[in-house]
């Protein structure tokens, strides 16, 4: 799919399908077609493919070619079977317009067009539309972590505050695991989108003499990078509350087995004097004098019992009840 916008009076207004695209300001391809990449031809050098933008050497992510700056960055977004991922965005930032290059869905690029014009930078040339796209992937990114961060304080409350006297339950406390799983990925893929973010402001800021307004985004560019820096502190934060959340959960999981033990272990205690008692009885001697009782069955049962309620009543004044 192939997404065009122009500025118009300081909005960006997507181009029709017959628009030429040298009118474009930032031309946006998703998983493109050959056809598309074919309508781009003569605008840029060339297209990197998807096996390109996922090296993971920082020579093939940033790099200037033909006085177009490449900057590949990782993005979190949906692919076609909409489970969350962590996909490259290529940044093909030229004289005359931004063309990004894509193969799943962050959701900036979905709403940044509609949001140009109340962004401070503004969209009138294609650096400050690159810098507006930052703005709303790092926006993104805290967002996604602000989530994360609800998401473990929820777990949290309910591992360590339970509503039955029981304490949680064994779905809960498997929820509760999962959730804490799952937000340590959505951590992770935020904090590997920082990194390649915060590199390639990096080398966005050290290009800025050559196009001509550094004076202007310079500012904006270390803001932005402020933000980055900010975000992974809040990451490495987020990591350690999901180390807390697992370890809590899983010491909830192991005092509830412990406890589970314990009940068995006592059962098979108090069991076992009747047991006792009952296998002397059980034997096959011909010479047992109680065998000929007329009491001697109601008695073997009362001893038992006794023996038994002997054993609770020990174990309940030792307090190990």
């Amino acid at each position: 799919m192939l997404f065009a916008y122009r500025n118009d009076h300081g909005k960006l207004t997507q181009l029709g399908p017959d628009e030429p695209l040298n009118q474009a300001i930032w031309i946006d391809l998703c998983k493109p077609e050959p056809d598309e990449e074919q309508r781009c031809k003569g605008l840029i050098p060339e297209i990197p493919t998807l096996a390109d933008m996922e090296e993971i050497e920082i020579s093939a992510r940033l790099y200037r070619e033909a006085g177009f700056d490449y900057m590949t960055v990782m993005v979190p977004g949906l692919p076609d079977g909409r489970t969350p991922i962590t996909g490259p965005v290529t940044f093909i930032l030229g004289p005359q317009r931004l063309i990004t290059v894509r193969h799943h869905t962050p959701r900036p690029f979905e709403t940044y067009a509609t949001r140009a014009d109340k962004v401070g930078l503004g969209c009138d040339r294609p650096e400050r539309v690159f810098l507006g796209l930052m703005e709303e992937v790092i926006g993104r990114l805290a967002d996604l972590m602000e989530g994360g961060g609800r998401a473990l304080d929820l777990v949290t409350r309910q591992v360590f505050s339970p509503t039955g006297p029981a304490g949680p339950s064994n779905a809960l406390l498997q929820s509760a695991l999962e959730t804490a799983g799952r937000q340590g990925d959505l951590v992770s893929h935020c904090r590997l989108s920082l990194l390649t973010l915060e590199r390639a402001l990096g080398f966005f800021l050290l290009t800025l003499e050559e196009h001509g307004v550094a004076e202007a985004l310079r500012p904006s560019v270390k803001g932005l990078l402020r933000d980055v820096n900010s975000l992974e502190v809040h990451g490495d934060y987020l990591s350690n509350r999901v180390a807390q959340a697992t370890d809590a959960t899983l010491g909830m999981i192991n005092l509830a087995q412990n406890t589970t033990v314990r009940i068995v272990s006592v059962v098979a205690v108090l069991f076992l004097p009747p047991t006792l008692i009952a296998s002397i009885y059980g034997m096959n001697f011909r010479l047992m004098p109680e065998l000929v009782w007329t009491l001697g069955y109601p008695m073997a049962l009362a001893l038992m019992v006794a023996s038994a309620a002997a054993t609770y009543l020990f174990f309940k004044w030792k307090k190990w009840l």
